[in-house]
């Protein structure tokens, strides 16, 4: 379940927080209660992330499905004219 915080997220947000939480990771130095809270915050701004990268492919694919039923009815209009 998400919060109403991650939903407020924007992907590029979401993209750069996780960018932080991982360099911290990697840095290392942080004591196992600090590396398993970033771990969480990481796994969760990673499904933020994914959804909008979903809902983004979502539309992308609406509009191309929309544009192609446009051509092949342009298509079939135009054959039928002939």
């Amino acid at each position: 379940m998400t919060s109403k915080a991650e939903e407020a997220l924007g992907y590029e947000q979401a993209r750069d927080e996780l960018i932080e939480v991982v360099r911290r990771l990697e840095a290392g130095g942080t004591t196992l209660e600090e590396s398993l809270a970033l771990w969480e915050r990481g796994e969760e701004l990673a499904k933020v992330c994914r959804r909008w990268l979903e809902g983004a492919r979502a539309r992308l694919d609406a509009a191309l499905a929309e544009e192609a039923e446009a051509e092949r009815e342009e298509a079939e209009g135009g054959s039928s004219r002939q």
